[in-house]
């Protein structure tokens, strides 16, 4: 149902203003397509049996004129549910208009107490008590609209249509159809459905604007870390077409509750198809600002000690025992030397047919110990790199791949190199230091940065999503995710204990 479907917008976010129509304007586009539909229509019964167990059903009450008994008042009190079972249930989008669910013969039991009382012909005044239980079958129609109000996502089911197949009433302890049952049968039941519809419809309403705020604050959680960020603000309001569900949003970066209002590029509805169930379109410059967030928050360094360096080093197959190397550590061994490799300045990232593109800044330092057991840098080394790399996600971890790798020398400056050395050795420390970054660095880098986005997104539960064959696709402007997806069990339990 509905429900359902809001679960797989998992970016949906706060929208302080909200267009319509194209063009579109975003930084991250979420698009889930009819088959994620089917898919997380599988489990509407839960999130409906939910609804109906959670709406409140006023006491009913009444009075009726009876020939022999004269005025009969009764009242059903304490109503609820005892019992609910779906047959089947479709979901259909209406283009530009609504999701469009339709749950068929939904068995229903309801139970609670009835009272009734009346005077007798020789002036006695009788009450009576017994429970009753009903038996029903119900098919709802529910239309649903995705709408922006008060700067947020919100559902709305103007078209809530409960069709009863099915009414009977059951009292305790009868044997037989009594007079009692013949009297109260048709006027409790007209009254009852009124009742229940009014309900029900208005618990779907509530039920999926809770829903609504509980993925969208989910979402938040997923795209935050520490001090860093995500504005998931809606660009426009949500799109429906008869094949497909879409969201457009910011992307912007925010880093210690400090967000830059960039200008947004235009995004086009063919970048994406409609034959997987889930993609995401992000715009090279919210991968740009992740990167200048991530440098500010002093993420982009790396340090290596004593027996990690030495391990680093062998693991990358680099020869210790040419002359360069044992000049460089002359005066102690590797096991005690540390490496810090940073960027001085901010990278920029760009995305092309071909790869991820990072370009920045990157400088080494070699430190060794002094007998009073501090550090002191011995060599320095900075240069400006190029990479390219690729990405892919299998078996629950991301992998990162290097696709190409350059130095860039800028007009007039040459690579900036310290050293303790005579100035005669400084070329070949230089040749050594950019051998290092070449054979050792970068591969260790990436190695460590693809454990760490990989711990990262586990830590957001991304691990419990049954993801299948997705793809990270980099084009011109911008990277594509598509994927299909089993139904998220868990964020549905999650969703359904926060209602308790």
């Amino acid at each position: 149902m509905l429900a359902a479907a809001l679960l797989s917008l998992a970016v949906l976010g706060n929208a302080h203003t909200c267009s319509t129509g194209p063009p579109f304007t975003a930084g991250i586009v979420c698009r889930i397509t009819k088959p994620a539909l089917l898919v997380l229509n599988q489990e509407t019964a839960k999130v409906i049996q939910t609804v109906f167990q959670r709406a409140s059903y006023p006491d009913v009450e009444g009075e009726k004129t009876v020939m022999l008994l004269g005025r009969v008042k009764y009242g059903l009190r304490n109503i609820q549910i005892s019992h609910l079972s779906i047959a089947s249930s479709q979901v259909e989008l209406a283009e530009a208009k609504s999701i469009d669910v339709s749950i068929q013969n939904a068995s229903v039991i309801f139970k609670g107490t009835l009272n009734y009382g009346y005077t007798s012909a020789w002036g006695l005044s009788i009450d009576q008590s017994v429970d009753f239980k009903i038996d029903s079958a119900i098919d709802l129609q529910i239309n649903t609209q995705l709408i922006c109000n008060s700067g947020r996502v919100r559902t709305d089911a103007p078209d809530c249509h409960l069709s009863f197949h099915k009414l009977l009433l059951h009292l305790h302890g009868e044997q037989k159809p009594g007079w009692i049952k013949r009297l109260f049968t048709n006027f409790i039941s007209f009254t009852l459905k009124l009742v229940l519809k009014g309900q029900i419809c208005k618990e779907i309403n509530v039920i999926s604007n809770i829903m609504a705020d509980f993925v969208q604050s989910r979402a938040a959680n997923i795209l935050s870390s520490g001090d860093i960020g995500v504005d998931i603000s809606l660009t426009t309001s949500p799109v429906i077409t008869a094949t497909y569900l879409e969201s457009h949003h910011k992307g912007h970066f925010i880093y210690k509750n400090i967000s830059e209002d960039l200008v947004l590029p235009t995004f086009l509805p063919s970048l994406l198809g409609d034959s997987r169930m889930l993609y995401f379109w992000f715009s090279e410059q919210v991968l740009d600002s992740l990167a200048k967030a991530a440098f500010h928050d002093g993420r982009l360094t790396l340090s290596l000690t004593g027996d990690k360096f030495k391990a680093a080093l062998e693991t990358q197959g680099f020869d210790i025992n040419q002359e360069t190397f044992l000049e460089l550590f002359s005066s102690f061994p590797p096991s005690q030397a540390q490496v810090t490799v940073h960027c001085p300045t901010r990278p920029r990232i760009s995305c092309q047919n071909k790869g991820v593109v990072v370009s920045s800044s990157v400088m080494v330092k070699f430190l060794f110990p002094h007998p009073d057991g501090q550090h002191s840098v011995a060599h320095t080394f900075e240069e400006d790199i190029v990479t390219t790399i690729q990405a892919s996600y299998s078996q629950k971890k991301l992998f990162l791949s290097l696709l190409d790798f350059q130095y860039v020398q800028q007009k007039g400056v040459t690579p900036r190199t310290a050293s303790k050395d005579v100035e005669s050795s400084s070329e070949a420390v230089q040749s050594f230091l950019q051998s290092m970054i070449t054979t050792v660095g970068i591969p260790e880098v990436m190695s460590r940065l693809q454990v760490a986005l990989t711990a990262l997104m586990n830590s957001k539960g991304l691990h419990l999503f049954d993801i299948i064959n997705p793809d990270i696709i980099t084009r011109d402007g911008f990277l594509l995710l598509q994927m299909d997806f089993g139904f998220p069990e868990h964020l549905l339990v999650d969703f359904l204990q926060s209602l308790s």
